[in-house]
């Protein structure tokens, strides 16, 4: 496993912009088969619910479009990591509803593929520093997305049943 992805355990093989692609339409698809009652369940005590997945997807969705465009813009950048459980905090993922916070993810991941479509392959080596992970590549940050992806992915199915 690489030290620069840690999601990459995650990955199934497929490319990375079909298992971005497909996210969208997979999470809302494991909403309607949980239903509202089971949104705002926690799966176990201090885990987020559905709704807070889906809320930090959203804000990752931010944090990966910044990282991207920084990557593309500059020569090598050091990137800002970020604590999830304070943007949870501040964001206030509790009192979010899952389809406010699909709807978000769903037009910030739009955004996002059009321009890791028009990127690659050609800007896939230009590299970014990570404070904790490294150097990565552009072609790594799109991986760790898809990664990310499949890791909640699971969670939201193993909630759905």
């Amino acid at each position: 496993m690489s030290v620069t992805n840690p999601y990459e355990s995650f990955l199934d093989g497929r490319p990375a912009e079909e298992i971005l692609g497909g996210t969208v339409n997979q999470i809302a698809y494991l909403l309607a088969k949980m239903g509202a009652e089971k949104v705002s369940v926690a799966p176990a005590p201090g885990k987020w619910n559905p709704a807070e997945i889906i809320a930090h997807l959203a804000d990752c969705e931010i944090v990966f479009a910044f990282r991207l465009r920084q990557t593309l813009a500059e020569d090598g950048p050091t990137i800002q990591p970020f604590d999830q459980d304070k943007w949870a905090g501040v964001s206030q993922y509790a009192n979010l509803p899952a389809s406010e916070a699909l709807a978000v993810f769903s037009e910030l991941r739009k955004w996002n593929l059009l321009l890791i479509k028009r990127a690659l392959p050609t800007a896939a080596d230009r590299v970014m520093i990570h404070p904790e992970r490294g150097k990565m590549t552009f072609k790594t940050v799109v991986e760790t997305m898809a990664g990310h992806d499949l890791n909640h992915l699971a969670q939201l199915q193993r909630i759905a049943g």
